[in-house]
Formats: structure tokens, sequence, C-alpha cells
């Protein structure tokens, strides 16, 4: 059985660590953001790069949503064995095969630690291929452009307080979008929190599984969402969620 790869303590650093190296003369891996999960909005770059990888890997609920463009093999993993299936997709790497690995969204949103732990499995240079983020369609949805707002990821593991006092400080100033954390941070819980320390009720959406035939979008204020931190047990909101609250 392949042995598991050690990820860096930090992969998101890891990943952000440097530029890009210029194109390499062999193929490089690619980390391809397939979008919220709608077909339509995978980009015809990123459908490519997918269609052409002998070995595809990735989450198994990411893969499930390309496996369409899919022509080789699939790796899927899960948190418990990403060590052990990124080792077996760089052993195929290292033997010539080309490779692409899929993350939800976009990379570049909360997705530099699955492609920290890739570029730290192979011995080969990683091309990012943006995609489309859920943050983006929640931008448009909302009508908050993203040159005006300020935007936070809670999604992730390792202490978050940074990112919730960035929130405290420019809430009322700018617009937040915000990847809630399932399920200690969600949207409830994050307006409380602002409320908290001293802003101003503000106008809120919560936007939930954007370009779905189930999408849903709740326009409420920070004051509504505050209300149930202490009547609920549980969230109203999906895990594929995104915050949204207006200047």
């Amino acid at each position: 059985m392949t042995d598991g790869v050690e990820f860096p303590e930090d992969p998101g650093a890891f990943a952000a660590g440097r530029p890009e190296a210029a194109a390499p003369d062999a193929d490089p891996v690619y980390a391809v953001g397939i979008g919220p999960g709608n077909p339509e909005y995978l980009t015809r770059r990123g459908a490519r790069a997918v269609r052409e990888a002998d070995v595809v890997v990735g989450f198994e609920t990411v893969v499930e949503f390309v496996e369409s463009e899919i022509t080789g093999d699939a790796l899927t993993c899960g948190y418990d064995d990403e060590p052990e299936v990124l080792a077996e997709f760089a052993d195929r790497v290292a033997g010539g095969e080309r490779g692409t690995a899929v993350l939800m969204g976009d990379p570049n949103h909360s997705g530099y630690q699955f492609v920290g732990k890739v570029e730290s499995a192979v011995d080969a240079p990683v091309e990012v291929i943006p995609g489309i983020s859920s943050l983006q369609i929640a931008a448009s949805r909302a009508r908050t452009p993203m040159e005006e707002a300020t935007f936070v990821t809670l999604h992730k593991s390792g202490p978050i307080e940074a990112d919730l006092e960035r929130l405290e400080r420019d809430v009322g100033e700018r617009h937040l979008l915000v990847l809630p954390r399932p399920f200690d941070w969600m949207p409830e819980r994050i307006a409380a929190r602002l409320l908290e320390s001293g802003a101003s009720d503000h106008e809120a959406l919560v936007c939930e599984r954007l370009t779905h035939d189930d999408e849903a979008i709740t326009h409420t204020s920070l004051s509504e969402l505050a209300a149930d931190v202490d009547s609920r047990e549980e969230t109203a909101f999906s895990d594929l969620s995104v915050f949204v609250v207006r200047r």
C-alpha cells in the first residue's frame, strides 16, 4: 500500500509562499476550480484540463460534479484518506501520467489548503486554473461589487479570530462576503458577533446552493439572524452557503 504524503503544517501558506514558476517544458499538474457545482459554470479551460488528464484527484463530492468530463481515472478522497490518495496520485504523475486536481469554486477563494497539499505531494509544477466562485455568484445576486467588499472565509481549519475581527472592523464600511464554517460559525452566530461588537443592524442575505436547481436566497437582517442564536440549537442554513452583509 502506498504510504501517505506528509503535508506541510500550513498547506495554504505553503501554496501561497511564492509565485507560480514559468511554464515548464513538461506538462504541469493542474489545480482546477470547477465552479459552484453547476456544470454550466465550469470554464472551457478547466474542462479541457479535466478531459485531457490521465488521472483526476479530488474530494468525492467535487469529482462527482465533473465526472462527465473525466476520460481517465478518478481518485477520490475524504479528509481521512487524503495523504494516501494524494500519494497514489503523485506516484502516477511521477510515472509520466498527466494529472489534474479538482476543487470547488475557485482555488483562489479558500482552496489553497488543498492546492498546497497537492503541491507538496507531486514532484512537478502545479498550475492553478481559476474557476467561478460561489462568492462571485453571491456578489452578483446581492449587487455588492467585489472592489467594495471584504471577503473572509471561516471555512477552514485553524484559528479564525483574526478573520472575525476583520469583519467587525469593516462591517458598515464595506460589504461583507463570508464563507461560514459548518456548523459552528454559521450566519446566525456571525450576525450575533457583529452586533455584539457594536455594528448597526444591516441588511443581510444568506445565499444557499447557488446555481443549483434548489438555490435559495434569504433576505434578512443581522438582528433577525442573531435572534435565532438562542432560539435554535442548529442553523437554519445549508453548509453550502455564502453570507452577505450589505453596508
